[in-house]
């Protein structure tokens, strides 16, 4: 049974860091992970991703203030969010990619001005 559990996320001012983490277990390969942001009336973004040979994707929004970084032995994904702004704020989900995609239930990450 494939589990993809995001821990991490919460309420940070504006300038300040949160840190985001995924484990995900039941999967044989692991390629991508990455880290996705839905705000209310707007499409899921890709804010960030990293592949198995550790290439990365960041969003040009969140370029030079987050950092995405993996442990493929642990099959864990880690969002070090820092210079944190008000727009930052959604419900991000872990998004894991095998055969498959898979998600995570999310966890909202709120940033006050």
């Amino acid at each position: 049974q494939v589990q993809v559990v995001e821990s991490g996320g919460g309420l940070a001012q504006s300038g300040g860091s949160l840190r985001l983490s995924c484990v995900a277990s039941g999967i044989f390969y692991i390629n991508a992970m990455g880290w996705y942001r839905q705000v209310p009336g707007k499409q899921r973004e890709l804010v960030a991703q990293v592949t198995r040979g550790g290439s990365t994707f960041y969003v040009d929004s969140v370029k030079g203030r987050f950092t995405i970084s993996r442990d493929n032995a642990k099959n864990t994904v880690h969002l070090q969010m820092n210079s944190l702004k008000p727009e930052d704020t959604g419900v991000y989900y872990c998004n894991v990619v095998g055969g498959s995609a898979h998600w995570g239930q999310g966890t909202q990450v709120t940033v006050s001005s």
